[in-house]
C-alpha cells in the first residue's frame, strides 16, 4: 500500500480531512457559489431599480468567494504534496493549482477595482465572466483529479465495501409489508 498512486489517497494531515472523505471538494463550493452569485447580481445590477444593492451585494459575494478560495486553496495544497511529483497527476494538480490562484487574483483585483462604485460596468462584467470560465476550466482539472486519477478518492477496496450485498432484512421494507 506504499506505491505512489496509493499514497495519492491518503490525507498527509488531519487539517485534509480523513481518509475518503477529503475537505478541499466541499470547501470549493464556497468560491464557485459566491462568484456565481457576484455575476447574477452583477446582471441583476443592469436590470433592476436600484443598481447599487445588487452592485453592493456583488462586492461582498466576491469577497466571500476570495475568502473561500483561500481556505479550498490551503486544503488543496496539503493534498498536492501526496502526490508523486513527476507524474501526470501531480502536474495537472500543478495546473488546476496555477489557473485557480489566477482565477482568485483576478477576483481580488475585482475587489478592488469595484470598491467605492455603485454601479458595475460591462468590463467589470467582462471580467466576472472570464474569471468564471478560467474557473471552470480549473474544475475540469480537479474533476480529472479526483474522477481519472483517483487522487484523495478511497481504494477500490475501500469503495467495495459500498456494493457488499446485505442479506439482513430492511426495516423500512419490513414496515411496508406489515401495512
Amino acid at each position: 500500500m506504499d506505491d505512489p498512486q496509493h499514497r495519492a489517497k491518503r490525507p498527509v494531515s488531519t487539517l485534509a480531512g480523513s481518509y475518503g472523505h477529503p475537505l478541499h471538494p466541499i470547501l470549493v463550493t464556497v468560491p464557485i457559489g459566491a462568484w456565481v452569485g457576484s455575476l447574477v447580481f452583477d446582471i441583476a445590477s443592469h436590470l433592476v431599480e436600484d443598481p447599487a444593492s445588487a452592485a453592493q451585494g456583488s462586492l461582498w459575494l466576491i469577497a466571500l468567494g476570495v475568502a473561500g478560495a483561500l481556505a479550498a486553496a490551503a486544503a488543496g495544497f496539503l493534498d498536492l504534496l501526496a502526490i508523486p511529483p513527476g507524474t501526470r497527476a501531480f502536474r495537472t494538480a500543478l495546473v488546476h493549482m496555477s489557473v485557480n490562484l489566477a482565477v482568485t487574483f483576478a477576483y481580488v483585483a475585482a475587489f478592488g477595482w469595484r470598491m467605492g462604485d455603485d454601479t458595475v460596468s460591462p468590463a467589470q462584467i467582462a471580467l466576472s465572466a472570464v474569471s468564471l470560465a478560467g474557473l471552470a476550466a480549473a474544475g475540469f482539472l480537479g474533476g480529472k483529479l479526483a474522477y481519472r486519477y483517483g487522487v484523495r478518492v478511497a481504494d477500490e477496496n475501500t469503495q467495495a465495501e459500498g456494493f457488499a450485498v446485505d442479506d439482513r432484512p430492511r426495516r423500512d421494507v419490513m414496515d411496508t409489508k406489515q401495512s
